[in-house]
């Protein structure tokens, strides 16, 4: 299962701890939907000894409570729980999709904790000034989002419940359905990473964990993402990496070239040749580029 961590509220979140134990810490913030089994591919952390690994549930999936209403930057609360809980003062962020809006949260409101913040094919916040938010994104997740905004906004409160509800009940039984759903919208640089052994693996090992118990996490994600973060990314303070891959569809490079020109001193690593879930394959050069920043040692 895990390790159980509690937080100051007496919730319980589910962590687990991979790596070097005397290493660099770097909390892996997972996808939506996601859970800490969807941020490491297997052998990863044996291959870098150098660093200590920590990942966390976010609250609504797999075994980690709920917390109806939750913003992006309430992430910062539980990353920082998790760390005290294993005895962690000072630590890397690494979010990829979902997770990089939570990454940069960490960095943004942890200042005194967080060495460096690396986001993978993340977004923009909803309100982002000059930014067209769903240009060039898939339909999955142009529906999906505006599913979102339809509840907050009370023109469609239910919607996005009852379609992450049904979708869930039948990727319990199958979460290959999940991959079949998103293939229409992946680059053809994408469909031979998400066919590769370790990669299906640990995505299908994912999508089953986080929608095992109830579809609240996904939810949850949906809204926070699509409404205010409850920060504001201008105040990120530490080093940024923000690498995109540029044929991205799911979270279109904009995004993250929007994110380059706010957060002061980020860097861009925009990569040609690559999808959304070539992501999952940059773990490496970003924990080079902790390295770099000293957030490696």
């Amino acid at each position: 299962m895990g390790d159980p961590v509690r937080t100051e509220d007496g919730r319980l979140l589910v962590a687990e701890e991979w790596g070097d134990p005397s290493g660099a810490p770097v909390v892996l913030l997972h996808g939506t939907p996601g859970t800490r089994l969807g941020t490491l591919l297997p052998g990863l952390a044996a291959r870098h000894p150098g660093f200590r690994f920590l990942s966390y549930d976010r609250p609504g999936y797999g075994e980690s409570r709920r917390v109806p209403g939750r913003r992006v930057a309430d992430a910062a609360r539980d990353a920082a729980a998790v760390a005290d809980a294993f005895g962690i003062e000072r630590f890397a962020v690494v979010g990829r999709s979902g997770g990089g809006p939570h990454a940069l949260a960490c960095a943004a409101l942890l200042p005194d904790r967080v060495r460096a913040a690396a986001v993978l094919v993340g977004l923009a916040p909803p309100d982002a000034a000059g930014l067209d938010w769903y240009a060039g994104m898939t339909p999955f997740n142009v529906r999906e989002y505006g599913l979102a905004r339809a509840h907050l906004d009370g023109s469609d409160p239910g919607g996005l419940e009852r379609d992450l509800a049904a979708r869930a009940a039948v990727l319990r039984r199958n979460p290959e359905r999940l991959l079949d759903d998103l293939r229409a919208g992946l680059s053809p640089h994408d469909l031979p990473v998400v066919e590769d052994s370790r990669v299906r693996t640990v995505l299908l090992r994912t999508y089953r964990e986080a929608l095992r118990v109830s579809h609240h996490g996904w939810l949850d994600d949906c809204l926070a993402l699509a409404g205010p973060w409850g920060f504001d990314v201008a105040s990120v303070a530490a080093p940024v990496l923000l690498w995109h891959g540029l044929d991205d569809a799911f979270s279109p490079v904009a995004h993250t070239r929007w994110l380059a020109g706010r957060i002061p001193g980020a860097e861009p690593l925009l990569v040609p040749d690559a999808g959304h879930f070539a992501a999952q394959l940059a773990l490496p050069d970003v924990l080079r580029w902790l390295d770099g920043q000293g957030a490696g040692r």
